[in-house]
């Protein structure tokens, strides 16, 4: 007897897309070209990388019509939309985070990995303690240690 295996059929981006909208999430039209999937309040766009695959570009929770991503601000988790408006995530709001990228990486056939699967990943870390790291300046670091 001769077994004969099957070619591996290759998806292309829109089958991916099939594939979500079928494991139950809501597939739409996203910011700049990118589809947005969206579940439970908990959203992420989508864009088409090389190869037909898709990128998770940004993930977070849906605030309107913005995706606000997960901050850790050392203390505290919060989610932060890019016009500033804040408002804390709670344990119920981690864990659907959590369901929706595990669930989500499983419908469009993406590797899940084994860091990520043990809890949530924050997209920006804000640590209030770090005196001006995220500003830029013409001092010398030395010299922004010294509040100079």
């Amino acid at each position: 007897m001769f077994f004969r295996r099957e070619k591996p059929r290759v998806l292309s981006f829109s089958d991916r897309i099939d594939q979500a909208r079928s494991a139950g999430f809501q597939v739409s039209a996203g910011a700049q070209g990118a589809t947005r999937v969206s579940r439970d309040g908990i959203a992420c766009d989508v864009r088409e990388a090389s190869g037909g695959m898709p990128d998770l570009s940004l993930t977070g929770a849906l605030a309107g019509n913005e995706i606000a991503p997960l901050v850790e601000l050392g203390y505290q988790k919060i989610w932060q939309t890019s016009t500033g408006k804040r408002f804390p995530a709670t344990a119920e709001h981690l864990k659907s985070l959590h369901a929706f990228t595990e669930d989500l990486r499983q419908a469009l056939d993406l590797t899940s990995l084994y860091n990520e699967g043990l809890g949530t990943v924050n997209q920006v870390h804000l640590y209030d303690r770090v005196v001006d790291r995220d500003v830029k300046r013409d001092k010398k670091p030395w010299e922004v240690a010294l509040r100079g």
